[in-house]
């Protein structure tokens, strides 16, 4: 089997995990999960928190960044793309998986930095929409937040964070929205 980022270099088995087995790559470091040896072993870990607090808290966190994450990349197996799924927002990174076999590939450091973030065991749903839609809305608002600090300022920026929270917290909080929107339009 051969290394999916580098095709002049054989993959040597090895453990992931207990009961995981894999394949890595002695070159770039990247590790290949055989997609029913991580289904077997998937089924046999806890149940984690909600998806939701997976993502968020992923979405906040920073990593090193494989120089090889970049690079498009066939299945060891089957010979098919691995299809793409961003991890991080802050520093984006991706794990890959075949949409065929559902291998998984994860570049040199990818697999510590998932269990870390507790994702080893829900590598699936990160190629779900709803994972990939929760991505984007919060590059989003991240991006939103930044425009609104370079344009107004860190310290106003700060107080209109604080009164969007408190404006979204009360039950007639739209109606603050409202009036400062006509307050505005001048």
């Amino acid at each position: 089997m051969q290394c999916p980022k580098d095709k002049q270099v054989s993959l040597v088995e090895s453990q992931l995990a207990a009961q995981l087995a894999a394949h890595h790559c002695p070159e770039c470091e990247g590790v290949w999960i055989p997609g029913a040896e991580y289904e077997s072993w998937q089924v046999q870990q806890p149940l984690t928190e909600s998806l939701s607090a997976l993502i968020d808290q992923a979405l906040e966190t920073n990593v090193d960044r494989s120089p090889f994450d970049a690079r498009a990349a066939l299945c060891p197996e089957c010979n098919a793309y691995l299809a793409r799924a961003k991890v991080s927002a802050k520093t984006p990174f991706y794990v890959e998986r075949c949409p065929n076999c559902k291998g998984i590939w994860c570049d040199r450091g990818e697999w510590n930095t998932l269990q870390t973030l507790s994702l080893h065991t829900v590598i699936d749903q990160m190629f779900l929409g709803e994972w990939q839609t929760r991505t984007r809305e919060r590059e989003q608002l991240a991006q939103e937040r930044r425009a609104t600090i370079d344009k107004l300022g860190a310290e106003l920026a700060a107080q209109i964070f604080e009164l969007a929270d408190i404006l979204k917290q009360h039950p007639n909080g739209d109606f603050g929205v409202a009036y400062l929107m006509r307050r505005c339009d001048k």
